[in-house]
């Protein structure tokens, strides 16, 4: 399963949140203090295996979305993280896998094997945007929480990096291409900036024994 790191802290400590391939997503609490980590929680939303998990980076409002969950058919579930779980939304699935899932400021980003990538918001699940970002299968989104850049990589060899945006007065989420790397020859399955305004990353593929790191001149 995967797994992801624990939303924001509660009660003094924290939850750590895995997903199965029978489609449990596995909450474990987390104490601030000891060794003492316990399962506290088993959410049965999916029926398809948990392909991915992101947790809120960013500051957010109480009661908005903490967790998002994807799987091998791409339905999404949202969560609000408490002493009990709470779905505040379902995705309804979309027929491809979702491969990689983040959450920023109440938006869902998510990528998907068709190459797609889907700007959801997270309270409601309505779809915000929708680009077709890459030629072949998404590998790999990462969110540099304090830039809003959107990172993401493919088997078609590119990794490209993208602005998210929130207009104040509307309310819509906007996405721009900022930029685009070719790693010849390579089927990209690992990206992730290496600081959180997004101003560098870096890319591994299948068969490659190095990490290929890009910076901003």
């Amino acid at each position: 399963g995967r797994e992801v790191g624990s939303p924001p802290p509660c009660t003094g400590g924290a939850w750590a949140v895995a997903g199965t391939s029978s489609g449990l997503v596995l909450v474990f609490d987390v104490p601030g203090k000891g060794p003492n980590i316990t399962l506290s929680e088993v959410l049965e939303e999916h029926r398809e295996a948990v392909t991915d998990i992101a947790a809120e980076l960013s500051d957010s409002p109480a009661g908005a979305a903490d967790v998002v969950t994807a799987d091998d058919v791409g339905t999404l579930c949202v969560w609000r993280a408490g002493e009990a779980f709470a779905l505040l939304t379902r995705i309804s699935a979309s027929g491809c896998t979702c491969s990689s899932v983040k959450l920023w400021k109440g938006v869902i980003a998510a990528g998907y094997g068709n190459g797609q990538i889907r700007l959801y918001e997270a309270a409601t699940g309505v779809l915000r945007a929708q680009v077709h970002a890459h030629a072949r299968w998404i590998y790999a989104l990462d969110l540099a929480p304090l830039s809003g850049k959107l990172l993401s990589g493919a088997e078609d060899s590119f990794v490209h990096v993208w602005q998210l945006g929130l207009d104040p007065d509307t309310g819509d989420v906007e996405i721009e291409h900022c930029h685009s790397e070719c790693v010849t020859d390579t089927q990209i399955c690992g990206a992730r900036f290496c600081d959180p305004e997004g101003s560098s990353f870096a890319v591994t593929g299948y068969d490659l024994s190095e990490i290929i790191r890009y910076g901003q001149v």
